[in-house]
This record gives structure tokens, C-alpha cells and sequence, in this order.
């Protein structure tokens, strides 16, 4: 039998994360992860109901989601194909997951959380296109937020011929702000040569 089945065995195989994996986690959307989230126009939502998992792709001409406060994101919810997939998940579970990207980054930052279903008027009408409202707006409560390491994106080349990413935040520059005195300038100078050499 070759399957991992318990976390020890798991642990043993791949060891522990580095300090960078660790400080980089908040409970909130600091100022620089509230930017980052901000310039994002595409996320993938990820779900869970008494069927499975749902992940499904969010976009707007805008920010996908709005900074409600340093604890809350709101992402209306624009014509789609009427499944109500992660919706019905939500209502059921309120679990979930989030992928902010950014064309041209390689940086992907994710949130975990608990979401809500509102149609709340005031929420709706936060929210306007072309005279049109959403039917509802997903709240979410933050659980924690990071950034997700670089190398699937770089492998994939997902970006390759897109234009450079705008002013972002880098990563060290959110280890810095994590952690008083973490040298997060060294962390950006340093990475593309570490992760060269640790991409496969």
C-alpha cells in the first residue's frame, strides 16, 4: 500500500514549512493584502456541500471583491448559468476558499473563511453596472489570509506574454509587515535564484 493515510506520515515526507509560510498568515486583511486584493479583477471560490466541492471562477471590471472591513469581503454575484453551485453550498456550509489573481503576477493570495448568502439593499445597491443590481452579494468573514507560493504559476508559464503586473506589494514586502525587522527586500532579491533551483 503506497497511500499516505495519516499526517505523521505526511510530516515525515515533506517536513516542515519555512518561517516564510508561517509569518505570512493573517487573521485580517492587512493594508498591503487589502491592496493586493484590490487590483484583483479574477478569484476562484471554492466551496463545500453535502455533494462535494464546487470551485468557480468570479470575475468583474473592477475589484471581484470589496473591502467591507478589515475582517469582511463582499463579492456581488453578477449573471452566471443560474446552478447556484457554490451559493447552495454556502447556504448549507458556509466554508471557503479564495484565489485573488492578478495577469501578469505570480503572486496568488488566498483567504479562508466563513461566507454568508445577503440580499440586504443596502449591500445590493453598493453595487452597479450598467443600471443593474446583483440578486445577492456573498459575505465573507475572514478566517485568515496569505500568499501562495510562486511555483505552480512560474511552471505553467500562465502568464507568459501578458503584460507586467501592476504596482503590487511583493511578497517580502508582506513578510515585512508581518513580522517587525524580517528583511523582506533580501526575501525578493533572493527568490527567483532559490526558486530556480527548487522548482521541480
Amino acid at each position: 500500500m503506497s497511500d499516505i493515510t495519516d499526517i505523521s506520515a505526511l510530516e515525515a515526507l515533506y517536513g516542515t514549512p519555512a518561517e516564510a509560510s508561517i509569518i505570512k498568515v493573517a487573521d485580517h486583511l492587512t493594508p498591503l493584502y487589502a491592496k493586493w486584493i484590490r487590483a484583483s479583477r479574477f478569484v476562484v471560490l471554492t466551496t463545500v456541500g453535502p455533494e462535494g466541492t464546487d470551485g468557480s471562477p468570479r470575475g468583474d471590471v473592477g475589484p471581484v471583491a470589496h473591502m467591507h472591513d478589515a475582517k469582511t469581503l463582499l463579492i456581488p454575484d453578477w449573471r452566471g448559468n443560474n446552478r447556484m453551485d457554490s451559493l447552495r453550498n454556502i447556504v448549507r456550509d458556509g466554508r471557503v476558499s479564495l484565489m485573488f489573481m492578478v495577469p501578469g503576477s505570480n503572486t496568488v493570495v488566498r483567504v479562508n473563511g466563513q461566507a454568508v448568502v445577503s440580499v440586504d439593499e443596502g449591500l445590493l445597491h453598493q453595487f452597479e453596472q450598467k443600471g443593474a443590481h446583483p440578486r445577492s452579494v456573498i459575505k465573507i468573514t475572514v478566517a485568515e489570509v496569505y500568499t501562495q507560493c510562486a511555483r505552480a504559476l512560474i511552471r505553467s508559464e500562465l502568464w507568459a506574454g501578458s503584460p507586467k503586473a501592476p504596482d503590487l506589494p511583493t511578497v517580502g514586502a508582506f513578510l515585512a509587515e508581518a513580522k517587525e525587522g524580517y528583511d523582506g527586500e533580501s526575501y525578493d532579491a533572493q527568490w527567483a535564484a532559490r526558486a530556480e533551483k527548487t522548482m521541480w
